[in-house]
């Protein structure tokens, strides 16, 4: 004992060093001098070993006030060296919340094994009216909630689980392999620390119960396709006396009659005859708070837009309502009657005899054509 180097000096730390101060310059070192970095230094390997002597003696409590009192002589010679230069206990902690991470061990050295409940997800359709007014609906979903019987502990009234025989109630086991130590979720008791012997009968141990649920729902004016209201608490029931999820209720917007909504603004088209498109009049239009009227001009085109402002629906987010816009559709008589159909060969007639002036588009796409043949 009289050549071994004091433990503080070995892992570079003053002798009032915390835990966490010892736990992280062991870190440094251990990686520092692993023997699979330095698979060819002794050095490496003996001081590797030394770091680790010193971390166990250390990380203890016990064994450090000891060792503060009487030096080496207070500690048993073996104590640092158990399980030769593989990973012990002291590698295995300082690193196990790193390999719990990447290998699933879930649940740490003394953390309870307590897990949120899933989040669920209800898709709701809803008119445009109740979208652009806002309204409120009852819904009926199925969940696991807690089991009333034994209060989510799974075990049957008037029995507790037991603490899990393979890993001691942590969880999670470590399995070793040459150098390495790695963490992984029990297989006995699948991570919860606990088993259960005398399971209840209303949800056969596992803690949760599927039932339905009926929710009131209020749905806010202005809300639009694909928007999210979340109810906090409302989604599956947690693990082990975990919290509960969120539901969350996803809008759709169900196919309007008349109106097409982009963002805030609606869109809808508007049919008029040929004679109203081309001597102009009044049209009464719907809006979602009644009906409005639209004046068309005389010699109105097909696909012309008209702009009724404010009459959208005010967004959520938005400070004004969107506009409402009507796209004139001309629509052409049908099932005429001979006497249709003689003025309308009458009006052909006529126009034929200035159709540049009673027709300038078509005088325009004619233009166009020639010039394409042209060419």
């Amino acid at each position: 004992m009289a050549n071994k180097r004091d433990y503080y000096e070995v892992l570079g730390v003053n002798k009032d060093a915390s835990d966490e101060e010892i736990k992280k310059s062991y870190r440094k070192l251990a990686m520092k001098h692993h023997p699979d970095r330095n698979p060819d230094s002794k050095d490496s390997e003996e001081k590797f070993k030394e770091a680790k002597e010193a971390y166990e003696m250390l990380s203890d409590a016990e064994k450090r006030r000891a060792y503060d009192a009487y030096g080496h002589a207070g500690v048993h010679p073996q104590m640092g060296g158990e399980g030769g230069p593989g990973f012990g206990g002291g590698f295995a902690e300082a690193f196990g919340d790193i390999f719990g991470d990447i290998f699933g061990g879930g649940a740490g050295r003394g953390r309870s094994n307590v897990y949120r409940g899933a989040d669920l997800r209800y898709n709701l359709e809803v008119s445009l009216e109740q979208a652009a007014r806002g309204t409120e609906t009852k819904i009926r979903i199925p969940a696991m909630e807690e089991c009333e019987t034994c209060h989510g502990s799974g075990a049957k009234p008037g029995t507790q689980p037991k603490t899990c025989s393979t890993c001691g109630g942590q969880g999670t086991v470590r399995l070793s392999q040459g150098f390495f130590s790695i963490q992984q979720t029990c297989p006995t008791c699948h991570g919860t620390g606990k088993q259960i012997t005398d399971p209840c009968a209303s949800c056969r141990g596992a803690g949760r119960i599927k039932k339905h649920k009926t929710l009131q729902v209020k749905i806010p004016a202005g809300i639009d396709e694909g928007d999210r209201i979340r109810l906090s608490g409302e989604g599956e029931a947690g693990m082990n006396g975990g919290p509960p999820g969120d539901l969350y209720v996803v809008i759709h917007l169900k196919e309007h009659s008349v109106f097409h909504r982009e963002g805030d603004d609606l869109h809808c088209e508007m049919p008029v005859s040929f004679t109203l498109a081309a001597l102009g009049g009044e049209i009464e239009i719907p809006t979602l708070d009644g009906h409005a009227k639209i004046k068309v001009p005389a010699e109105t085109q097909s696909g012309q837009v008209f702009r009724l402002r404010g009459k959208g629906i005010k967004g959520v987010r938005s400070t004004y309502p969107g506009d409402l816009l009507c796209q004139v559709a001309i629509e052409t008589p049908v099932k005429l009657t001979d006497r249709q159909k003689e003025l309308l060969r009458e009006l052909e007639e006529i126009n034929k005899h200035d159709g540049d002036r009673h027709s300038p588009r078509a005088k325009s796409f004619m233009a166009k054509m020639k010039e394409f043949f042209a060419g």
